[in-house]
């Protein structure tokens, strides 16, 4: 295995007997950066021969995806970034449609299958609609990894059931799996695949090994003189090297760089002045500096000595400042924007004045319930940011929310986040928020479970519940769950209990965001923050938790004393007789 992912690739595509080709197909290698990030795409899409502007629609599709799809974040996964490119063909084309006469007659639009293959450092993503087929190449046969999405109508007679265009929104068949090197793969048109097999596919590699274009075009003219009435497309693509699995991804934006000497107040540090210690732990040294160019303020986050021949820290310690650079909210601390070239590894984050929730929840031991949905409503819109991008902060706790003196709340430390575009394909590629503090972190990831939008939602419920009442709804229950069967023990205590004052309807809300399963939480943050605002009827009118959640060894007392007292009672009816 060598550092990068080298293919080798062959196209060719003709009208055949047709007097239009509405076939269309094409290829991006692109350069290093984004090799890494994105991949190698290669996507052929075919016309309906009943429109006349089908043609249009499959060189919209597939330029869109080749274009298009290399501008989507780094930090997506091939199939977000896919499928959302995707969808926005497949909208603009039933638009276009929709304005033309063939707006009652689908077979007349702009309408076409889509086929491509997505190779990411060592993975393949399928992502398919229609009858253009993908095949792996063996020995002896042509495995079909594509479905063909079409409709029998009668015994001898069947239609295109999917493809793009067809109507406002559609549905993206995807596949992932491991490559190897040396696999060959095979996308075609069902006017070239229906006259193909496995051995006039290796004939045409062992004429042409080099040259896989004269091997897709020698494919094409077989296919032609078989009898093919159709336009014809055929793309190869051969696997010559595939990069090394562990290879850490981050690995190229560190290594050129030295772990910075020890520092401390008033030495000048790569064009900055540093002022004071913000902050010192195990894991990070955090200086307030100076900027001497601008003037700027800015806090500077220096890697851990004792950790600085851990290699797994020092990438997350650079994908801070990557992840920072790639979201733009109020409610995120952004990275500092300086020119400079470094020669040390650290971080540059802007310097937010304020406290942090910790301490204002010191300040505020029994908060207005308004003062803590605003603070609520914030971090939400903060953590929206991530989820957009594909990311999980995955440690938020009280210690990594900043609240500035203006009153604005920002997340901070992303040394837990996980992000999807870069652990795909990855054996540990599941989100693992264990990282993270283990009392905000939510039941599933304890019980071998992965972590979602709805774990993030658990863990901003429990510091909402924190900052109302100063206490952890489970306590340390969560911590020391191992199995499914667990999550039955955990006890919540009601916020009432703790805050008799606060409204009967916000138990629900909190409960219902913090429940041990994830499909029983609000679908989203946004739904979580309304319920706090404006609660539905079903909270209001939601009936009182049973004892036995509410207080257990009251429960438990009760009945015990009750079931004293009926065999005392059946004692007594039995000495009686």
């Amino acid at each position: 295995m060598s550092t990068r992912l080298r293919l080798t690739l062959g196209q060719h595509s003709e009208a055949g007997r047709k007097p239009v080709n509405q076939d269309f197909h094409g290829a991006v290698v692109p350069p290093p950066a984004l090799l890494d990030s994105k991949g190698i795409a290669l996507a052929l899409a075919d016309g309906i021969s009943s429109s006349a502007v089908s043609q249009v629609a499959s060189a919209a599709a597939v330029r869109g995806f080749l274009e298009d799809y290399y501008c989507t974040s780094e930090a997506w996964s091939v199939r977000r970034s896919a499928q959302c490119v995707l969808s926005a063909s497949n909208s603009w084309l039933h638009a276009q449609t929709q304005r033309s006469d063939a707006r009652f007659d689908l077979d007349r639009g702009y309408v076409c299958t889509f086929s491509a293959l997505v190779f990411k450092e060592t993975q393949v993503h399928l992502l398919h609609v229609g009858d253009a087929r993908v095949y792996r190449l063996h020995p002896q046969a042509l495995e079909q990894l594509s479905e063909d999405h079409r409709v029998r109508v009668s015994s001898g007679q069947t239609c295109l059931g999917r493809a793009l265009g067809t109507g406002p929104a559609v549905e993206i068949d995807h596949r992932q799996w491991d490559a190897e090197p040396g696999e060959v793969y095979l996308l075609a048109t069902d006017g070239a695949y229906e006259y193909l097999d496995a051995a006039a596919v290796h004939e045409a590699l062992a004429a042409h090994p080099s040259d896989l274009d004269a091997a897709a075009a020698a494919l094409v003219a077989l296919a032609l003189a078989r009898g093919s009435q159709d336009n014809l497309t055929v793309q190869i693509v051969r696997v010559d090297e595939l990069p090394l699995a562990a290879a850490p991804r981050l690995l190229a934006q560190r290594e050129d760089l030295r772990l910075p000497p020890p520092l401390q107040a008033r030495m000048h540090f790569e064009g900055y002045l540093l002022l004071r210690a913000l902050h010192t732990s195990s894991r990070s040294h955090v200086f307030l500096a100076q900027d001497e160019t601008s003037g700027q303020c800015v806090a500077l986050k220096l890697p851990s000595v004792d950790l600085r021949d851990n290699a797994d820290y020092l990438d997350r310690f650079v994908l801070e400042e990557w992840i920072a650079r790639r979201l733009d909210s109020p409610h995120v601390v952004k990275a500092f924007a300086a020119e400079r070239r470094r020669e040390h590894l650290f971080v540059a984050l802007e310097y937010v004045e304020g406290q942090t929730l910790a301490q204002w929840m010191r300040d505020h031991p029994r908060p207005d319930l308004g003062e803590v949905r605003r603070l609520v409503e914030q971090a939400a819109a903060g953590l929206q940011a991530f989820h957009r991008k594909e990311m999980l902060h995955q440690d938020l706790r009280p210690e990594n929310f900043m609240i500035a003196a203006g009153g604005t709340l920002k997340i901070i430390d992303f040394a837990s986040t996980h992000v999807a575009g870069l652990t795909e394909g990855q054996a540990d590629g599941r989100p693992e928020a264990l990282m993270g503090s283990l009392q905000y972190s939510a039941p599933e990831y304890f019980v071998g479970g992965t972590g979602s939008v709805q774990s993030e939602l658990f863990s901003l419920a429990v510091v909402t519940y924190q900052m109302l009442t100063g206490q952890l709804p489970y306590g340390l229950q969560v911590t020391r769950l191992r199995s499914s069967a667990d999550l039955r023990t955990l006890r919540y205590v009601s916020v009432r209990e703790l805050r008799p004052d606060l409204p009967p309807w916000l138990d629900a809300v909190l409960r219902r965001a913090m429940h041990p399963q994830p499909a029983r939480r609000q679908e989203a943050l946004s739904e979580f923050v309304h319920d706090l605002h404006q609660p539905a009827a079903h909270y209001q009118t939601a009936r009182a938790a049973p004892l036995i959640e509410r207080n257990p060894v009251v429960f438990w007392k009760v009945l015990s004393l009750l079931l004293a007292l009926l065999v005392l009672g059946l004692g007594a009816a039995l000495l009686g007789r």
